[in-house]
């Protein structure tokens, strides 16, 4: 194949991009610019040309996948054997790099390499050989501590220990990469950190490297943490030519350890001359492409990039104003269907959503229309780890016999019964043909040795029946996460918050079922009491409904699972302040501009259609709460929008994560948005929203320290300052 074949249907940009010359280059690739074509065209270029062999340069990607596609349509364009070529992930790469100088990594040649769980164990084992109490230094916490200090390129002697319980951890980091170390293995994390620290040791080796690898190119360069750009760096040397193709308005991973400013970095450090932007868009209509732009440029600290495209304007977007997150998730399953009917596939069509939690209500809806649906990158509601873990304490709760519902939380969270008091306890039970239940009694009764463990949990079966006696599901509900230890188990969970968001919509699950359901179920029986038939009612919609595979089926999905794919329609629901953005990022440093990072890869999912769903209430957490639409959609012009039962909501507008109305909207209020108020209980503060309406008006108070407060204003007695 010649060079014009390879380089034929290229546009402009492409072509500059695929043809640079003989130095380092940034490509911001806006969504849907073909960014992997230019990847691998540029490539074969390379190849086609003579000015590099293929095992003269290396391709880096975050996913196998990725690699994998990268190669496959390499080999269509060139007649070569791409087997050696070293095109993987950093992982991949690096355990490649590792395997070939073992001895200089001070590493046996068949040295294995842990998994996330297998790491975890490792932990575990290592705590309970220290002594250290797990309660105090969860193992989890424990092990996302060490791999955020490996990602960042630092040893435990380089550590900056602070107090008491961060010298504790530094130690155990100390203790675990010696009992690694000792047997001979390497978590993830350890591969990228051990092949830095051999590549900028060992001057030979690095040579070699930095000599064969004359061109480096990299995918998703927005989503680098710090030291896999300094493994980058170092490979590249001096006089190698480091081609990044990213784009910083789509770095969503921020809570992973990605930093966005790699790529200021690496135009000051590499002296970057020619930054490609790929602004022409192949998937959008320009409405789409519009809002998303338009939304955008209210990030401050950006590179700078406008998409595109000569696909013509295309649909309006649809922004649609809901009662409630009922009438939210009834109108996305009448739009389905009506979209069904104008014959769009099922598998075009994408509803997706800032919080795993919010999957709860559209599931429900979507079960009760019998449209099939698949979670994408995820489980269904009711098939999540944590809310099966509250489901099995309700099912104790309503028949302690049940040995399945028994075992799968006799020790979690963990109370100390382990697998041989298991074992003993199920031979007792068909010895004495009874239930795991009466046999941990008889056991426990008899006072036998070991029975320490069981006693805590027969005693807390028993606490948790007689305080779900004449209470609400919902009270029962709270008491299956409370009582039991679930939230406070995930609470120390280094990623515990969508687990705790998922076992709060729980209790939203049994409020609503209690208010709707009860009684009205097709499918249970109606003399059962509640407890029974909401038990029944989610194992029916956790075990039907969800698409067989290779059947058609709606696509659910959290927005961040979202990148990279794309669909004819996309529904993007919960666009309110405090759930998109998130609430927690108006408490982070520039919080609010990744989450619109995030709102800028969820509209750019969209070929054809795009709606936009908010909820004036929603039930969050068991309790109705007052909502407001999110500030993106202020960001959107009116002109590309078409607002099907609303009027437009009073502009509003964002300082240093502060949501405020427009002063006509705040001239309703008692006290304005960024006054300091007094609180007899929580002290001064600052006003930051308002919720609801003025029947039933919430304010929402920054106090500091003692954090955010929603309080009803009929009740607040504040004092201005």
């Amino acid at each position: 194949m010649d060079t014009d074949s390879i380089l034929a249907g290229l546009n402009n940009k492409q072509l500059e991009a695929v043809t640079l010359p003989h130095q380092s280059a940034l490509i911001l690739a806006g969504a849907g610019s073909g960014k992997t074509r230019v990847l691998t065209t540029r490539i074969a270029w390379l190849i086609q040309t003579g000015q590099i062999s293929p095992m003269g340069l290396m391709a880096v990607t975050f996913t196998n996948k990725a690699a994998k596609e990268m190669l496959t349509r390499l080999t269509a364009m060139l007649p070569i054997n791409t087997r050696g070529m070293w095109a993987g992930t950093f992982h991949g790469l690096c355990n490649r790099l590792l395997r070939a100088h073992y001895r200089e990594a001070g590493l046996p040649s068949t040295f294995q390499i842990l998994d996330t769980g297998d790491q975890l164990s490792s932990i575990k084992r290592l705590m309970k050989l220290l002594n250290v109490d797990d309660e105090k230094y969860p193992p989890k916490q424990v092990q996302g501590y060490i791999n955020s200090c490996k990602e960042e390129g630092l040893r435990a002697h380089a550590v900056e220990a602070y107090d008491a319980h961060s010298q504790k951890l530094r130690e155990i980091y100390e203790e675990y990469d010696k009992q690694c170390n000792r047997e001979g293995v390497a978590d993830f994390a350890e591969l990228l950190l051990r092949c830095y620290e051999l590549l900028e040791r060992e001057v030979h080796i690095r040579t070699h490297y930095q000599q064969r690898f004359q061109y480096i190119l990299v995918d998703e360069f927005q989503d680098t943490n710090r030291l896999q750009y300094l493994w980058l760096k170092l490979l590249a040397g001096a006089n190698n030519c480091l081609f990044a193709v990213g784009d910083d308005d789509q770095s969503i991973y921020g809570f992973r350890g990605a930093r966005v400013g790699n790529m200021r970095d690496f135009e000051r450090d590499f002296n970057v001359q020619n930054i490609v932007k790929l602004e022409e868009n192949y998937r959008s209509h320009s409405n789409i492409l519009d809002a998303a732009n338009a939304i955008i440029s209210h990030n401050k600290h950006r590179l700078g990039k406008n998409l595109w495209t000569s696909a013509g304007k295309g649909e309006p977007i649809r922004i649609y104003d809901a009662y409630n997150d009922t009438d939210e998730a009834q109108f996305i399953v009448d739009e389905v269907n009506m979209l069904q009917n104008e014959g769009v596939a099922l598998g075009d069509i994408a509803l997706l959503y800032r919080s795993n939690a919010q999957s709860r209500i559209l599931e429900h809806s979507l079960f009760a229309a019998n449209i099939p649906y698949r979670v994408y990158g995820g489980l269904r509601f009711f098939e999540r780890a944590e809310v099966k873990h509250a489901m099995a304490y309700l099912r104790l709760i309503a028949n302690a016999h049940d040995d399945t519902a028994l075992l799968r939380i006799i020790n979690f969270p963990a109370r100390g019964i382990g697998a041989r008091s298991l074992e003993q306890l199920q031979e007792a039970a068909r010895t004495e043909n009874c239930s795991l239940w009466q046999s941990a009694i008889n056991k426990v009764g008899n006072g036998k040795a070991g029975a320490k463990g069981l006693e805590g949990f027969v005693a807390l079966i028993r606490e948790l029946v007689d305080q779900a006696y004449g209470i609400t599901l919902a009270e029962m509900t709270e008491l299956a996460t409370t009582l039991t230890g679930l939230k406070a188990h995930y609470q120390n969970e280094k990623e515990g918050e969508d687990r705790i968001a998922n076992l709060e919509e729980l209790v939203t699950a049994a409020v609503a079922f209690s208010n709707q359901d009860f009684g009205n179920h097709n499918n249970v029986n109606d003399d059962a009491d509640i407890l029974t038939q909401f038990l029944n009612h989610a194992s029916l919609e956790a075990g039907e409904h969800q698409a067989d595979a290779g059947r058609e089926a709606l696509q659910l999905m959290t927005v961040h699972a979202a990148k990279g794919l794309e669909f004819n329609a996309v529904f993007i629901s919960g666009v309110e302040e405090g759930l998109f953005p998130h609430e927690q990022s108006t408490y982070e440093n520039n919080g609010v501009e990744e989450e619109r990072r995030l709102m800028y890869v969820a509209v750019t999912r969209a070929r054809q259609r795009l709606y936009l769903s908010h909820a004036q209430s929603r039930m969050l957490h068991g309790q109705v709460r007052y909502g407001i639409p999110s500030r993106f959609l202020d960001e959107i012009p009116d002109s590309l929008t078409k607002r099907l039962n609303s009027k437009p909501a009073p502009k509003t507008y964002a300082t240093g994560g502060v949501y405020q109305t427009s002063t006509s909207a705040q001239s309703n209020y008692p006290y304005k948005i960024g006054q300091s108020v007094r609180h007899a209980k929580f002290g001064e503060g600052v006003v930051v929203s308002y919720e609801g309406n003025a029947d039933n008006l919430v304010i929402k108070i920054n106090f500091g320290r003692e954090g955010m407060k929603s309080l009803a204003m009929e009740y607040a007695k504040l004092e201005k300052i």
